[in-house]
């Protein structure tokens, strides 16, 4: 396997959100990053506002690339001929959602889903957590990278 698909919405990119990637950086030939574009969900920032925060956060490694994608994952997966599926898992509960996940898209397709368990540090951490905390004006600066707090502030200081 020499090409990984690490999806998600990154509203914001998180440390852990992060970490994932960096870990998948070091294993696979190429890290393709998916910004998932949900048109269900209400997001702080728009896709391409996420997308450049990825590649502002990402450009130390090399064989990251940032993409983005509506509709089903293996679609997206088949269209840039990823080899696996990676996701990041903080507590037992991700765990059952992301499981279900993973037999679906392996029945649909026949992709194949790989878990990386979140450092400890990092395994209270969710993006919404950091909106709700920094909407009520509390410090989320230890938990994002330096430009997704910068845009944060921002957008939270905006309202």
């Amino acid at each position: 396997m020499t090409s990984a698909l690490v999806p998600g919405s990154f509203d914001p990119p998180t440390k852990g959100h992060l970490d994932v990637i960096e870990r998948c950086a070091a294993i696979f030939e190429t890290v393709l990053v998916a910004v998932v574009r949900n048109p269900s969900k209400d997001p702080l920032f728009s896709a391409e506002e996420r997308i450049e925060l990825l590649k502002e956060c990402c450009a130390n490694w090399p064989n990251v690339e940032i993409g983005s994608f509506d509709g089903l994952l293996v679609d997206y997966a088949r269209q840039t001929r990823s080899d696996v599926i990676v996701k990041g898992l903080r507590a037992i509960t991700d765990f059952d959602y992301e499981l279900q996940m993973s037999q679906m898209n392996r029945h649909l397709s026949g992709i194949v889903t790989m878990f990386i368990a979140t450092k400890p540090e990092y395994g209270y951490l969710s993006s919404s957590l950091i909106k709700q905390v920094a909407g009520l004006g509390g410090s989320v600066d230890s938990l994002i990278p330096a430009p997704v707090l910068d845009a944060l502030k921002a957008r939270v200081h905006d309202d």
